[in-house]
Parts: C-alpha cells; structure tokens; sequence
C-alpha cells in the first residue's frame, strides 16, 4: 500500500504525496511517502521523492525523534515506533539520506541536520521506517485520533483480558504472530506491554482459537527486556510461513484490571474503565476528583495526574458502570482499595462516565 500527501499542486487520482518545504527552488521537487509490505497510510518505509526518483532513508542515527517529524509532516499523529533493518521491506536504489538527526521540533524532514542528498555508506538492508498513531482529524473544537493506535496489542480467546491469542494492530486489521521460536521470553515482554504482569505460559499451536486476518510476525525472537513485541528481533513485518494453527498465545498474571479508553485516548488518557465479572465497565463521575486521578494514574504508571473529568469528556462507554461515588485519600496503590459504593450502581448513566489525564 501507498498513501502520502502534497501540499504542492492538485492532488493525483493515485498518488497522495507531501511536499518538503525548506529547500529552495522548484524542480527539484521533494515529496514523503510510508511504503512497503504491510505499510498503512501511517506506518512503512520512508521513501523521499527527488526529481520524480524516489528513495530511501538509511537508518543510521534513525531514532525517535525523526520518526517524530515524519509522523507530524503526513499528518499522521504522534510516532509510535522508529524502525531500522528494512522491516517493511527493502527499497530500490536510491538511498538520498543518511544520518539524519532531528531534534523532534522540525515541521519537515529536509529541515533536519543529513549528510546531504545521495550521500550515504548504506544498503537497502538498512532502509528506515515509522509507524505512526495514526491520522489527527479536526472535530469541531476536538482534536481527536481516528485510529487505534498501530501495533497495539490485545489477547482473544482467552477467560480476562491477561490471557488468550496475541493480535497485533495493523492497517485497520488485528493480525496474529507465528508461534515458530515463541518461548517464555517472548510472553514475558508481552505480559509487560499490556500491563498484565508476570508471564504464567506461552502457548502454541492456536490453544485461544485461529485468528482469521493475515499474520503480522513469525521468528520473535525477544530477550523479556523488551518494552514491546516489536522491538524484539523478528522476521520482516508479514513475512511467514506459518497457518493459523499456529497462532501465539500467552497467559498473564492478571496484572491491572484497569484501561483508558475512548476517542483522543491515550495510554495516559482517557475514559476509565474497571474490569469485573468477566467485562470492562465504566465509572460513575459522583464525586470524582483529582485525588481519585492521583491514584489512578500511579496505578497506570502514568506520572501525575493533571485533570480528574466527568461528563463522558472521552466518549460514552456502552458496557455497565461497575463503580460510583469513588472517594480516594490519593495514598492508594490502586482504585479499588479507595471507597466506593460498590459495584453495579443503577442510577448513573454513560453521559456521567469519569475520565481522567496523567502526564
């Protein structure tokens, strides 16, 4: 798939491409597109266009901050992931940067410090990519994520939300991983990725079920100090040669049983939601305050808590509201060692679901 934009001209029937200002002079003419084997509109390889050619970006120095810039300049929201060794593939010739360094701030990725146009020591083995939250849309006074964020990862299958079969968010589809080398080292990172503590099994041979869109990883290869699966060592993104029967699994210690969810949500950010009996449920905002933000946001690991809201400001949820009239002293470790009335009230609806914002 290719998508980018153009802010240069009209926009073509097949190609939607971004110009680079900063340079001076028209030709040459610089574009930005994320391309290659299961790329979206807003993850893939970088390839920059120069006088109708276009390249790739070697991955030497490539880093956070300059997938930063990328994500920014396609309008694409925050970045994600920084990705090296051509896991969306290998380009062809030519490579027309090289060391890039930006500091985060650019609005474009020509205005970041490279070698120069065509300068480079690299191959097509070392073309960089991104993946990106995806794209910002303007909503009235609302600005707002229109998608789940790529590569995030949930568990099907299973009997709670800590265990089941690994999918990974990809191009609007939840897409599995072969269990080809899965071990004990792979489940542990992605037990710490969804916050569902320590690993109790990795499974193979699809014991939660076959997952039915394409297969997204073989060959994990983690070391269990991984923040995420897909900074662990793998075959190139869609690469396999693997069938469902073989989808990964895990299975969690329940680790927190607590999410922020809803549209602009982030990990940091969003409607609470408690999971209990079996479902994910919302909480009533009676008396919802910052010292039930501070609680809440120490148990996410999410620093500080800036803003404690009600009246559904992150959507209305759709499943029970498990929890009201919350009262917290703010020195809890968790939420539901604070006061509340227990759970299931019946005199609250979704329009007062709580939310809250962490740093």
């Amino acid at each position: 798939m290719v998508c980018a934009a153009t802010l240069s001209g009209e926009l073509g029937p097949s190609e939607l491409a971004v110009a680079l200002p900063g340079l001076p002079g028209t030709p040459p003419f610089y574009d930005i597109r994320l391309v290659g084997p299961g790329s979206s509109r807003c993850s893939g390889r970088v390839e920059v266009r120069n006088n109708r050619r276009w390249g790739t970006v070697c991955d030497d120095n490539w880093d956070m901050s300059d997938a930063t810039v990328v994500c920014r300049q396609l309008n694409c929201g925050t970045a994600l992931m920084s990705i090296t060794e051509a896991k969306f593939g290998q380009g062809s010739d030519p490579i027309w940067f090289d060391n890039v360094q930006c500091s985060g701030n650019e609005s474009s990725l020509l205005q970041c410090q490279h070698n120069g146009l065509g300068s480079h020591d690299c191959t097509h083995t070392e073309d960089a990519g991104v993946v990106c939250s995806g794209r910002i849309v303007l909503s009235g006074y609302i600005l707002f994520n229109s998608y789940l964020p790529e590569g995030q990862i949930r568990l099907v299958g299973g009997s709670s939300p800590c265990s089941g079969r690994i999918e990974i968010y990809h191009a609007d589809e939840w897409r599995t991983v072969c269990d080809d080398h899965w071990d004990w080292s792979d489940a542990a990172v992605v037990c710490r990725q969804i916050r569902c503590g320590k690993v109790m099994k990795a499974t193979r041979e699809a014991q939660f079920g076959e997952g039915t869109a394409p297969i997204w990883l073989s060959d994990v290869d983690c070391s269990g100090s991984e923040s995420s699966l897909t900074d662990c060592h793998h075959s190139r993104f869609g690469d396999h040669k693997c069938g469902h029967n073989e989808d990964a699994g895990v299975v969690c210690s329940e680790g927190q049983m607590i999410r922020l969810v809803g549209p602009g949500s982030s990990r940091c950010s969003g409607r609470v939601e408690v999971y209990h009996n079996g479902s994910w449920g919302t909480v009533c905002d009676d008396n919802w305050d910052m010292d039930d933000a501070v609680v809440l946001c120490r148990q996410l690991d999410c620093e500080t808590a800036v803003k404690a809201l009600n009246t559904a400001q992150f959507g209305e949820g759709t499943g029970p509201i498990w929890l009201d009239d919350v009262s917290c002293s703010g020195r809890e470790s968790s939420l539901l060692q604070c006061q509340h009335s227990g759970f299931g009230p019946d005199y609250c609806k979704h329009d007062e679901d709580a939310s809250a914002v962490c740093s």
